[in-house]
């Protein structure tokens, strides 16, 4: 299971751009290394990720395999309005993950 931790400015003003920093834990397997016994280890990335601020998508991203473990994204986005944050992720096992936060605006 995936975690993820997300990290904006405590006081936000309405029309504010804001920089938004993520943070997920996964292991991002390229699918190139081998364990300890020489069998490979199979591929598994983050295929999307997608965040949304209330119903409005504000960043998407197709991770490849040249990300590292533990991702980090750094975007930004414009703050209209009080909302729920919510951050889904799928990977190539077909795991999802979410997270959920609410998004406060002064």
């Amino acid at each position: 299971m995936s975690i993820a931790r997300v990290h904006w400015p405590d006081k936000v003003r309405s029309g504010d751009v804001v920089k938004v920093r993520l943070l997920i834990q996964h292991p991002m397997e390229t699918g190139y290394l081998q364990d300890l016994t020489g069998k490979v280890v199979p591929r598994n990335i983050i295929q999307l990720l997608t965040c949304h601020l209330g119903n409005q998508e504000v960043f998407r991203i197709e991770p490849s395999s040249g990300i590292s473990a533990n991702p980090f994204f750094e975007f930004f986005m414009r703050a209209t309005a009080t909302a729920e944050f919510r951050v889904q992720w799928i990977d190539d096992k077909g795991a999802k993950g979410q997270h959920l936060q609410i998004f406060n605006v002064m």
